[in-house]
């Protein structure tokens, strides 16, 4: 069995904790991220030269970061690097494309990379494999309550192991969400398995224009049309079938979910927090202390540079917040405090109007571009680890508590030959310190 990982969402929904830079799917969550979870996942049922993720390619070496976190490795050329977004359908069949290069007749299962699932999830997607052969099957989700932000799958006649798809509904208004659960309805997981024939033939049939933009050895995925696999296919294909997906699934998709996967105190408060007089709060602060007097119902996510506050039954809303943000070209919908890069991160500790001051930190055996700044100067100072710097033609190694000064307009770089991480403190000064402000002459990583 082949698996496509599907990791180009931008998680809008839980902001601040996920920016445009660093989403949802990529956050530490109990330890591992959502992303790596479903690694692991498809782990049970691919090995990790048949894994391939699909993602922007904003995220490409966290991708690679985060898999080899976790002790692995996939082909360079199975992650593959989305220049733009196009929805779900072109995703998903660049990735079955993929696959088909070495194996044109095989079983493929399509994860979302930001849902949490149970183990038992795993058989039951093996037991789906003889639907599959001559199906599309969606996994559907039995309702616990109305929900305004799933789409819905009416099930048909039985099948050996699942149900025809009697009809999709999009996203509904709560009272129709409320007909949908009382009418058997189940919620659409966003999880497929299919033989790469039988989405290859009816994407032909019912996407011919998708099926010849990728017919070509050369792909201009710009130029494809943006559409969902569910508009696109399942809505008109009569080869979909739905199998109940019965263990514990969520798309933490708001912070109502976030809170709802909680055990909350015996008044209904989850948290990091001190509550007096509240009840079902969540909070989210990181290590800041927060303490809530006479607050219902109310999330508190506070990330060091950003700070919502609403009601938790309006977490779905938090997106529009995000839009105003980016209208007005406000960088606190795309990045963190803490911002990572192929060769590490680094955090912002304090940002003025003439100076900024950053943690760095540098993984071992790791380098940063050749570049030099137009507008700022920058200080050096080693806090751990031995850092190796150029400075014009000149290089020197620096240890702990020692330091250097780059000038603006002065080439330099900054590198980590050691074995443990390298960690400076970095103080810029100038006119104009955003991130743009930079010219690379040699990169590892192959950035612009």
């Amino acid at each position: 069995m082949k698996t496509i990982i599907l990791a180009g969402g931008t998680g809008t929904r839980l902001w601040p904790l996920s920016r445009e830079y660093y989403p949802k799917q990529f956050l530490n969550i109990n330890g591992n991220s959502l992303f790596q979870n479903t690694f692991l996942r498809a782990l049970k049922l691919s090995s990790p030269e048949e894994i391939i993720v699909v993602t922007n390619e904003l995220y490409q070496f966290i991708v690679k970061n985060q898999i080899e976190d976790l002790g692995f490795e996939i082909p360079e050329n199975h992650i593959l690097k989305e220049p733009v977004g196009k929805n779900t359908l072109p995703a998903i069949m660049w990735g079955v494309k993929e696959i088909c290069r070495d194996d044109d007749d095989c079983e493929i299962i399509v994860f979302p990379s930001d849902h949490v699932l149970s183990d038992e999830s795993v058989d039951i997607f093996k037991k789906a494999a003889k639907l599959a052969k001559d199906h599309i099957v969606v996994f559907g989700i039995k309702p616990d309550s109305p929900n305004t932000g799933y789409g819905y799958i009416n099930p048909g006649k039985p099948l050996e192991s699942g149900y025809e798809v009697s009809e999709f509904k999009e996203k509904p208004d709560l009272k129709l969400a409320e007909k949908y659960v009382s009418s058997g309805y189940l919620w659409n997981s966003g999880i497929f398995f299919f033989s790469s024939r039988t989405f290859l033939s009816e994407t032909e049939r019912y996407q011919p224009g998708m099926a010849a933009g990728f017919a070509s050895e050369e792909v201009d995925y710009k130029k494809l049309d943006s559409v969902s696999i569910d508009y696109g296919l399942l809505e008109r294909s009569e080869k979909i079938a739905v199998v109940m997906l019965d263990c514990f699934w969520s798309d933490l998709g708001s912070f109502k979910s976030m809170y709802e996967m909680k055990t909350p105190d015996e008044n209904g408060n989850a948290g990091d927090a001190e509550f007096l007089n509240s009840t079902g709060n969540f909070v989210s602060s990181g290590n800041k202390k927060v303490a809530l007097i006479g607050i219902n119902n109310t999330a508190v996510i506070d990330t060091g540079d950003a700070l919502l506050v609403c009601d938790l039954n309006s977490t779905e809303s938090v997106r529009e917040i995000v839009r105003l943000y980016q209208e007005r070209g406000d960088d606190i919908a795309k990045y963190h405090l803490t911002v990572n890069r192929p060769w590490g991160s680094y955090t912002v500790l304090e940002s003025r109007e003439f100076f900024k001051i950053k943690r760095v930190t540098v993984k071992p055996g790791s380098i940063l571009s050749l570049q030099k700044h137009y507008h700022r100067s920058e200080h050096w100072v080693v806090v751990s680890g031995s850092a190796e710097v150029t400075v014009n033609s000149g290089t020197k190694t620096l240890s702990r508590g020692e330091s250097t000064y780059v000038p603006a307009g002065v080439i330099h770089r900054l590198a980590n030959k050691g074995k443990i991480p390298l960690e400076v403190i970095e103080v810029q000064i100038g006119e104009y310190l955003d991130e743009d402000d930079i010219e690379r002459f040699d990169d590892a990583y192959g950035r612009v």
